[in-house]
């Protein structure tokens, strides 16, 4: 069967691959396996993949929208239960018990619907019997609450039949016991790294390009650029903190800015650095400290433009490749005598002025032209995502829908619309966040934060073809996407592989 997307090479690969960085290990000897937990990405997931101890190939992979705090593998059953949970800043300790059968790879979340509850310890007592520890639902008054929890035993005469959201608040009382939260990081580490030599955390690729050399550049969590060679050995990378983020490549090729990633933190503000690297030896040139965080962009005539986020973060972050202009959002308050505090987006932009030079183009205030309201349904509130700018100068862009409840069904968005008046040609809309898109002359690539990958016809919008992403036998999610050549697709994951793809 021929697919629209193959694989042909991936960097970056080793054992353990899909993890990141483990967090939790729990064996089970007698059928040779290895569950192997990963930490939770703050607004994200967390992987938790089952490993054959032989040759450690991942078969099975689920994410938990909550940290992993318990795995305990069913004594006879293809089953493993999964502990999830968090405090939730304010009151709760909201969590879920998952079930992930090793044989169909389903995962079925067994807590009624709400907020759950936070599973901290699993034990099975038998094949009916499963013991669950719990933190409180609550703090409320409850000086106690993180160091002890309840205690509660479920019986159910066959596991892989328990139907989700099942287990109701009656199942779950028991008494109050002492519950440690022990910290498993060092030794699901060690159970890894024993495993396989070639085990390195890498995590959550953020840019990758391409050099008319065959070399390959990324940036990641944790690195600031790295360099690939197209033998496939990596030549050098550059240390970073938190990593890089954006990277716009020199024509000459000789050098590359990087946009850095640094987030606001609640009291400290860390100025934020976009640098020039060498791409012989990643030794930086040069760098911007900009006043306030940006985006940074490649435009249309090959010039680093700096775009602004905005004063919210990722919700008002509008990077747009190929530009003609820098695009950015900005806030604007309408005047409206029945909603007087209602603010807007709006899509702005500045013409690029100036000499060419090789530092980045910045935004002038004087010379910012408001545009159009960036939600083009005057009763939807849209957040920002990636776009790029169609030869014949309109927009495509990814976003989502603000609800209060969360992302709901057909709210995430992409959109091609006229620069003069903010109307839309053609939209298309799914259930899961856009994380990546790039176009070339007659499609648009769209990678989703569920690991699938659709390719629209840029004239009218409609499918081409949709994907899941596979690695090996299970699935990754694309958190990087660029357009090489025609039916050439270079792809970062979040479990931090480099894919090069052809596309149908």
């Amino acid at each position: 069967m021929t697919v629209p997307l193959s694989v042909d090479r991936t960097l970056g690969d080793r054992s353990f691959a899909e993890i990141g960085d483990p967090v939790l290990a729990t064996a089970d000897e007698r059928r040779g396996l290895l569950a192997v937990a990963g930490m939770h990405e703050f607004g994200g997931t967390a992987p938790v993949g089952v490993y054959d101890t032989g040759d450690l190939v991942c078969y099975a992979l689920v994410h938990s929208h909550y940290p992993v705090h318990a795995m305990a593998f069913h004594p006879t059953l293809p089953l493993l239960a999964v502990g999830t949970g968090r405090y939730d800043g304010g009151y709760f300790f909201e969590g879920q018990l998952l079930m992930l059968h090793l044989e169909t790879g389903k995962t079925t979340s067994l807590i009624e619907r709400g907020l759950g509850r936070q599973v901290l310890d699993l034990e099975w007592l038998g094949e009916e019997a499963l013991r669950v520890v719990m933190a409180p639902p609550d703090d409320w008054q409850d000086e106690t609450a993180r160091v002890e929890g309840h205690v509660a035993v479920v019986r159910r005469p066959d596991w892989t039949a328990v139907p989700a959201d099942s287990l109701a608040c009656r199942d779950l009382v028991g008494p109050r016991v002492p519950a440690s939260r022990p910290d498993g990081r060092a030794a699901a580490r060690r159970v890894v790294a024993g495993l396989s030599a070639d085990w390195a955390s890498r995590r959550n690729v953020r840019a990758v390009e391409a050099l008319s050399d065959g070399r390959i550049l990324a940036t990641l969590d944790g690195i600031g650029l790295e360099s690939w060679l197209p033998s496939g050995e990596r030549a050098w990378m550059v240390p970073d903190e938190e990593g890089g983020r954006e990277i716009v490549v020199a024509a000459d090729e000789g050098s590359a800015w990087v946009g850095l990633i640094r987030r606001p933190g609640m009291r400290d503000r860390v100025p934020q650095s976009v640098v020039r690297l060498s791409l012989a030896d990643g030794r930086q040139h040069d760098s911007i400290v900009p006043s306030s965080f940006v985006s940074l962009v490649r435009c249309a005539d090959g010039r680093p433009a700096l775009s602004p986020d905005g004063r919210n973060g990722a919700r008002s972050r509008f990077p747009v490749r190929g530009g003609s202009r820098i695009y950015f959002l900005s806030t604007r308050w309408p005047t409206d005598e029945r909603n007087p505090r209602k603010e807007e987006y709006w899509v702005t932009a500045m013409d690029l002025q100036g000499p060419v030079t090789a530092r980045p183009v910045e935004p002038l205030d004087s010379s910012v032209r408001w545009m159009f309201p960036y939600s083009w349904e005057p009763d939807e509130t849209h957040f920002g995502g990636p776009g790029v700018e169609a030869a014949d100068g309109t927009l495509v862009h990814a976003g989502t829908v603000y609800h209060g409840d969360g992302l709901q069904p057909g709210g995430s968005f992409v959109v091609r619309r006229e620069t003069t008046d903010g109307r839309p040609r053609w939209v298309f809309r799914t259930d899961r966040k856009a994380t990546a898109l790039d176009a070339d002359a007659a499609t648009v690539y769209v990678g989703y934060d569920d690991g699938e990958v659709v390719a629209l016809d840029l004239a009218d919008g409609a499918v081409r073809w949709r994907q899941r992403l596979t690695v090996g036998a299970v699935f990754a999610v694309p958190t990087a996407l660029t357009v090489t050549g025609t039916g050439r697709l270079l792809i970062g994951t979040g479990d931090g592989r480099i894919l090069e793809c052809s596309a149908a």
